[in-house]
């Protein structure tokens, strides 16, 4: 497995964020990390929150980029400057593509050794190597960037460590936190970070995205992922294949018949995800079911939280048991008809309070 594999934001077949230069419908935030930059007073720890797949890492790899290609916030450059843009020819911008810039290190989970499973957790020895990053010598320029991709990733341990150096950081160090769930973070590392939002795109921008170079979707496909993705551009890219799209019609016409359940449909799709081959269909049974809970619960906000309870309690205990499976290599058939059972019964009881 392949570092960019274990990166949270990378999708096989995709361009990784850092290898995409174009960012769109986040000209706000973007102007805010240029101002403060500019400003000379740039705080040294920043949480990029906002829904996955909206452009938080791509923005982390364009902050990153910037701030090594102009090292000097007074330059007549950075004066000028409208947006984070930095020439692809730029030497810093060539490294970073590489993943070869002395000053850039990348806090994700990795794979250890001696471990067969994919690790779903930052480890402890990762983020003690990032500590270590900001105790050398800047290479060029006198910048140090971290990017932990993503934070939600940390475990407890690992969360600690990286508090250290947030809260002692080094001169120059600019620490970029990705996250999707903010409450997941510890407390006292929200309260050092600066907060950065990032907003759900509309459908003509994830259109727009869906043409950059690498992706080149049809215009036809781009559009009814686009229709389908909730404002996300790594939920749209995986909308683009057929099978995959398939599998959410099947999934949200079982979700959607909840408290009843189509046994039969139900046994059908555990049996298919349990096969060799239907790992990807397993992961994308999940994440229909995850967003499928959270339309639920936006669109019946107003109820009240007695009603909106049990759905939050699903929807935490799936959680769990989708980082149990790939932590333990749970049986996948069993954990889907479990999973359907549990939701059956929040429904019932959220209909019922």
């Amino acid at each position: 497995m392949t570092d960019d594999e274990l990166s949270s934001d990378a999708l096989p077949g995709f361009p990784h964020p850092r290898e995409t230069l174009r960012l769109i419908g986040q000209e706000a935030a973007e102007t805010a990390f240029l101002e403060a930059y500019r400003s000379g007073r740039m705080p040294h720890a920043w949480m990029l929150t906002g829904p996955e797949g909206v452009g938080k890492a791509t923005f982390a790899y364009r902050a990153a980029r910037f701030i090594l290609a102009h090292p000097d916030p007074k330059s007549p450059a950075v004066a000028a400057a409208r947006t984070l843009d930095v020439d692809p020819e730029h030497p810093t911008a060539r490294k970073i593509m590489a993943f070869s810039h002395p000053d850039l290190h990348v806090l994700r989970r990795r794979a250890e050794s001696e471990k067969k499973n994919v690790p779903t957790e930052i480890s402890v020895s990762a983020a003690r190597d990032a500590i270590g990053f900001f105790g050398s010598t800047a290479g060029e320029g006198g910048w140090r960037v971290l990017i932990v991709d993503s934070a939600d990733e940390l475990n407890r341990n690992s969360a600690n460590a990286l508090l250290k150096a947030i809260e002692e950081p080094p001169p120059r160090a600019v620490i970029l936190l990705v996250t999707h769930l903010v409450g997941r973070l510890l407390p006292t590392i929200r309260s050092r970070c600066r907060k950065l939002a990032f907003r759900s795109l509309s459908e003509g921008e994830i259109v727009q995205a869906l043409s950059a170079p690498g992706i080149e979707a049809a215009p036809a496909a781009a559009a009814n992922a686009a229709a389908v993705a909730d404002g996300s551009v790594s939920t749209a890219l995986r909308r683009l294949d057929e099978r995959t799209l398939n599998i959410i019609d099947i999934v949200t016409g079982l979700l959607d018949a909840l408290p009843g359940q189509r046994r039969a449909d139900i046994h059908a799709m555990a049996e298919s995800v349990a096969k060799k081959d239907g790992a990807a269909d397993f992961e994308a049974v999940l994440e229909s079911i995850d967003e499928w809970l959270a339309r639920e619960t936006r669109r019946r906000a107003g109820e009240g939280a007695a009603r909106l309870a049990p759905l939050a309690e699903v929807w935490e205990k799936i959680a769990r048991a989708t980082r149990d499976a790939d932590r333990l290599n749970l049986d996948r058939r069993a954990l889907i008809l479990t999973l359907f059972a549990d939701l059956s019964e929040a429904v019932r009881r959220s209909r019922a309070a």
